[in-house]
This record gives C-alpha cells, structure tokens and sequence, in this order.
C-alpha cells in the first residue's frame, strides 16, 4: 500500500505540473491558470485522496507533517515522490519543444511575499478539510477553490502563483522565493488553522 500512495502522489505530481505548464505555455489558453489548477486538483481530491491523501505538494505535506498529521519518515518519501513527478514533468515538456517559463520576475521580494501569502490561504483551507468536520464529498471543492483564491492572490502581488515547490521543480524555477516560500506559507497556513480550532 505504501508504494501505491508514492505512486499516486507522483503520478497527481505530474499531471498537476505538466498540465499547468503546459496551459501556460499556451498563447490564448481558454482558462484562466488559477482555475486550471483548482479543477486539476478538485479531481485529484476525488480520484487519489483515498489511496495517498493527495497531497501532490511538498509544501502540503511539510504543513501535515508540522501539525503532526504525517510522519517524518513518511514526509520524506511523499516529498521524493513529488520531486520524481515534477522532475518527470519537465522532461516530457521539453521533449516535447516547449518552452519552459523559468524564472523571469524581477522583484523576488514580491515572488516570495506572494508565494508565502498565496500559500497560507491555500494551505488554510486544506487545514479545515483535514482538522475540521466537513463531508468528503465537498472537500474537493473546497481544496480546489483554496488554491485558486491563493494562486490569485499571488498573482496579484507578483508572484508566478506556483504555491508548489514541485511545480515550480517541473518550470525549472528553483529560486528560494518559489522553492521556500510555499513551505514557509504551509506550516503558518495550517498552523494558523490549528491555533483557531484548539481549544
């Protein structure tokens, strides 16, 4: 069962990185890249969640791991798998001629200051589906929107709106602001949430 969930996690690793990155290396993409990325992982919600969690995010999984929902152990081959599908993601999109973004912000400052912001409002409603009572049946939906109200949210201070160091992985974007600043916004997202529901 184990290396079924590390399957899983690699496998919704990449599809959420190759799909994102593809959309938006798309002149003209129908969709808004927020809203790509809160359907994609909606689905994933539904389709993996029972086998691994469907964390599909080094930074979701380093804010469980800080409210003790995941072991350390555990943590690091959860982190591995997700690399291996960011990793996986961007080899198939330059296999493919396309284009990786990279990098290209100037302000970092306002990269990591997004990245942090966008995650803790991410991070903040995967806390309440984890530590709060709500049905399975809706906890795609609120995932899915929670990380489209922090990609926005990023985007709209400068940042690429990542909110995933295994994307950011897969857009060969390896700069601190999109590799730490997701984790640091995951541990204050779902620490946050824990504080306000501990009695």
């Amino acid at each position: 069962m184990a290396n079924k969930k590390l399957l899983a996690e690699v496998i919704g690793t990449f599809s959420l990185t190759f799909i994102l990155l593809l959309g938006a290396n798309t002149t003209d993409f129908p969709i808004p890249i927020p809203i790509l990325a809160g359907l994609i992982l909606a689905l994933f919600v539904y389709t993996i969640g029972s086998i691994s969690g469907c964390h599909i995010n080094p930074a979701v999984t380093v804010g469980l791991f800080s409210i003790k929902k995941i072991d350390s152990q555990e943590a690091i081959r959860y982190i591995v798998a997700q690399c291996i599908g960011g990793i996986l993601a961007f080899i198939a999109l330059k296999s493919l001629d396309i284009d990786i973004i990279g990098l290209n912000w100037m302000g970092l400052n306002a990269v990591m200051v997004g990245e942090i912001v966008g995650t803790v409002f991410f991070t903040f409603g995967i806390a309440a589906t984890v530590l709060g009572k709500m049905p399975d049946m809706v906890k795609g939906v609120v995932i899915g929107g929670s990380l489209l109200l922090g990609a926005s949210v990023a985007s709209m201070i400068g940042a690429p709106g990542f909110l995933n160091p295994a994307v950011a992985l897969g857009a060969n974007s390896l700069a601190p602001s999109t590799i730490i600043g997701p984790l640091i916004g995951s541990v204050i997202g779902m620490k946050l949430y824990q504080f306000l529901t501990t009695s």
